[in-house]
C-alpha cells in the first residue's frame, strides 16, 4: 500500500519545551491507525504538528509525498486531512446543516455531500434543522464526523471521539469509520480506550513522554506489551 502520510524524526516545541522527540510515523492508503498515550504522552501534540497548529520542519512531515511542516492549518485542509476534534466543537449557533456545509468551504472533490452524509447518518437528516449542540453526544458526534468528511479528506484523523459516549455508540461510531475506510479513506484515532484501539486499527503507535515507545500490527501486540510501553514499565 502507498504511503499516505509520513513523519521522520520529527521534534516539535511549546517554546523552549520539546514535546516531541523524533516520531517516525506513518499511515498508509486505506489503512486505520491508532494512537494511544497518557495524557501528557505527546498525542494532542503530535496532530497539531500534522494539521499545521503548531509549525513544524517542513520535510519532516510528508502528505503525499509532499514536505508540509510549517503550512498553515487551512492550507493542509485544502490538501486532503481533516480532523474530528476532541470534544467535537460544533458551532452552537448553527444547525445540524449549517455544521456539516461549514466542512466544505475547500470544496474539494469527492463522494461526500450533504446527502451522502445524510446516507451514512440518516438521524442526522431528520435533525438537520436542530441547533448542533442540541443532540446528543453521540449524534453530535455524527455531526463533527460529517463536517470533516463534507472536505473530502484522504486522511480523517479522529481525537478521542469515545469520550463521554456509552459504549453502544462508541461501536456504532467504529462501526461507521469502518465502512469510510473500505471506502479508501486512511484514518488515524487517537484513542485512551486500550482495548478499542487495537480492535479498530490495522497497526498501533504507543507514545510515552514525547517519544514512540511501542508500534506495531495491532493483532501481534499483547496487552502486556502495550502496559509496559504506555506506563514506561
Amino acid at each position: 500500500m502507498t504511503v499516505l502520510l509520513q513523519t521522520q524524526a520529527l521534534d516539535a516545541y511549546y517554546g523552549d519545551f520539546q514535546a516531541l522527540f523524533g516520531i517516525d510515523f506513518e499511515i498508509r492508503q486505506g489503512e486505520t491507525v491508532a494512537v494511544i498515550g497518557a495524557n501528557g504522552a505527546g498525542k494532542s501534540t503530535f496532530l497539531k504538528t500534522i494539521t499545521g497548529l503548531i509549525k513544524g520542519p517542513s520535510d519532516a512531515i510528508r502528505f503525499q509525498g509532499k514536505g508540509i511542516g510549517g503550512i498553515a492549518p487551512g492550507k493542509i485542509v485544502s490538501m486532503g486531512v481533516a480532523m474530528v476534534p476532541e470534544g467535537r466543537r460544533l458551532f452552537p449557533s448553527l444547525t445540524v446543516e449549517e455544521n456539516l456545509l461549514m466542512g466544505g468551504y475547500t470544496r474539494r472533490p469527492g463522494r461526500w455531500t450533504l446527502e451522502t452524509i445524510y446516507e451514512l447518518f440518516p438521524i442526522l437528516r431528520e435533525r438537520r434543522h436542530n441547533p448542533g449542540t442540541a443532540l446528543s453526544g453521540g449524534q453530535q458526534q455524527m455531526v463533527a464526523i460529517g463536517r470533516a468528511l463534507m472536505s473530502n479528506p484522504a486522511l480523517l484523523i479522529c481525537d478521542e471521539i469515545s469520550l463521554g459516549l456509552a459504549p453502544i455508540i462508541v461501536k456504532e461510531i467504529y462501526n461507521t469509520l469502518e465502512q469510510i475506510r473500505e471506502d479508501g479513506l486512511s484514518i488515524i484515532v487517537v484513542e485512551q480506550d486500550v482495548s478499542t484501539a487495537r480492535q479498530v486499527s490495522n497497526r498501533l503507535y504507543c507514545f510515552q513522554e514525547g517519544r514512540v515507545s511501542l508500534q506495531g500490527a495491532s493483532s501481534a501486540l499483547s496487552l502486556d506489551d502495550i502496559s509496559k510501553a504506555y506506563f514506561g514499565i
